[in-house]
């Protein structure tokens, strides 16, 4: 049987027992999943001094190959979908760790970029990202940057997150 859409699964970072969004700041793979793409499944609403002064947070989660025995060949990640504000952006970067490693790059806090990783609006899959071969059972860590601007009126920011692979079955 080839490989689904439910086979490419979507967890915190933060540890095992993390189900904490506020806390999807790098470590370890959570056994918390991510069931949709909104921004507030990774961030909190901004509170109203965020929006006035402008903000940037960062979190961080992994996407994860579920199925038993293929391999998601040739994956990337894109964003399909921008925040709905005009005023607000999300982007994505590859944690500098290599697919597999269930650890990556622990930040302070949502407002401390981690280091290394290089961030792209990854608008649409012409620009998508490009993450490689996930075997069965292994992840790779991937960072957002949600920047709010000066100003921002409050809004229920949404965004989704677009993950296209092969496999060979």
């Amino acid at each position: 049987m080839p490989i689904v859409s439910s086979d490419i699964k979507l967890y915190l970072s933060g540890g095992t027992g993390n189900s904490d969004k506020n806390a999807s700041l790098g470590g370890g793979i959570s056994t918390a999943e991510i069931v949709d793409n909104s921004v507030n499944n990774l961030f909190a609403f901004a509170v109203a001094s965020e929006a006035e002064a402008g903000s940037t947070k960062y979190r961080a989660f992994f996407v994860k190959n579920t199925h038993a025995t293929l391999t998601y060949t040739s994956s990337k990640i894109y964003i399909s979908s921008n925040t709905s504000s005009p005023t607000t952006s999300v982007s994505v970067a590859l944690a500098d760790e290599a697919v597999g490693v269930s650890t990556i790059e622990t930040i302070a806090d949502e407002n401390t970029a981690p280091v290394g990783p290089i961030f792209s609006t990854a608008d649409g899959i012409s620009n998508a990202i490009t993450i490689g071969d996930i075997a069965p059972g292994e992840m790779k860590g991937i960072w957002v940057k949600w920047v709010i601007n000066a100003s921002t009126e409050a809004v229920a920011d949404e965004m989704t997150f677009t993950f296209k692979g092969e496999t060979l079955a």
